[in-house]
This record gives structure tokens, C-alpha cells and sequence, in this order.
């Protein structure tokens, strides 16, 4: 369950809320050598500015690639290009782009909250199969089951604080 909320949080992060994030990048992979690599594997990225982010490319030769990607990406930014920096500002969201990033919001939230819930069922089928066995006895599994919902219920509970933090930076103006 720790891990779901974990790859929550990582999902989350690559939403643009006002601000700018390197993290906004993790999902854009650049076809390069032959294969799929993140931007940070091909150049140093940082956060120069609160509305903007730098991309020092270390090979020339990748510059335009990393910037037709992002093009392409979902991320809605337009590159700037100057000698081996690209330069992202980031625009200021629209009422509009702020209701969109909410539900998209609220559905990585439930997603979150499924993949919790299908490691409790899960956990409760194992323990019937353990209880047809007779390794545990009908006590112990009441038990079990007790301690699996608890934590089911308080790691929900974390998904639902995390989503309201999270819709709370993207409201802002």
C-alpha cells in the first residue's frame, strides 16, 4: 500500500499546477541511442525562476529532439531555444485548465485508491486460503481482516489529504 501512494505521488507531481517543477518533465522520454531516456538523463535541468524551467543539453545534437518532444507532450508549453538551453516558462493556468487539471487530478486519486483496495482483496483472499488450509484459526483471520481494513481505510485517508493539498496548489492563483 505505501508503494501505491508512493507512484501516487510521483503521478501527481507531473501535473503543471502554477509553478514550475522539474518533476513536471519525469513522464517526457526522448528517443536518443537507440532507445527511450528522460530529459534528465541528457541534459541538467533546474529551476532557474518560479515560471520557469532550464534545460542545459550536454550534446548539441540532442537540443532539437528534447524540443519537438515537449512540443509533442501533453505538457502544453512551447520551448525556447538558446544554443544548447531550452528554456520553459510556464504560463499562467486558466480557469478552465484549473477545472481539467482538477479531474484529472481526482482521477489519478481514484486510481490510487483502487490499487489500494486490490491489495486488501488481495490480502483477504490470501487469508481464506490460509484458513482452508487450518494455518490460522477463524479468530485470527477475524483479527487479520480487522487489521487489513484499518490500514486500507488510513491509507485512503492519505490518497484523500494528498488530493486535496494537491487541488489546493492547483486552485491558487
Amino acid at each position: 500500500m505505501d508503494k501505491s501512494i508512493q507512484s501516487f505521488k510521483k503521478d501527481i507531481a507531473t501535473l503543471r499546477t502554477g509553478r514550475a517543477n522539474t518533476s513536471m518533465l519525469d513522464t517526457i522520454k526522448i528517443d536518443v541511442y537507440g532507445q527511450l531516456m528522460p530529459i534528465d538523463q541528457l541534459a541538467t535541468v533546474s529551476v532557474p525562476e518560479a515560471r520557469l524551467i532550464s534545460i542545459q543539453v550536454w550534446d548539441k545534437a540532442n537540443t532539437n529532439l528534447i524540443e519537438s518532444t515537449i512540443q509533442k507532450s501533453e505538457l502544453g508549453i512551447n520551448p525556447q531555444i538558446d544554443g544548447q538551453i531550452i528554456r520553459l516558462r510556464i504560463p499562467d493556468l486558466t480557469e478552465e485548465r484549473r477545472k481539467d487539471l482538477i479531474k484529472v487530478l481526482k482521477n489519478m486519486g481514484e486510481k490510487g485508491k483502487i490499487s489500494i483496495r486490490n491489495i486488501r482483496r488481495e490480502a483477504n483472499e490470501e487469508l481464506k486460503k490460509k484458513l482452508k488450509e487450518k494455518t490460522i484459526s477463524e479468530d485470527e483471520n477475524k483479527n487479520y481482516e480487522k487489521n487489513i481494513q484499518k490500514l486500507t481505510d488510513t491509507n485512503i485517508e492519505n490518497i484523500e489529504k494528498i488530493l486535496t493539498e494537491k487541488e489546493k496548489e492547483i486552485s491558487q492563483i
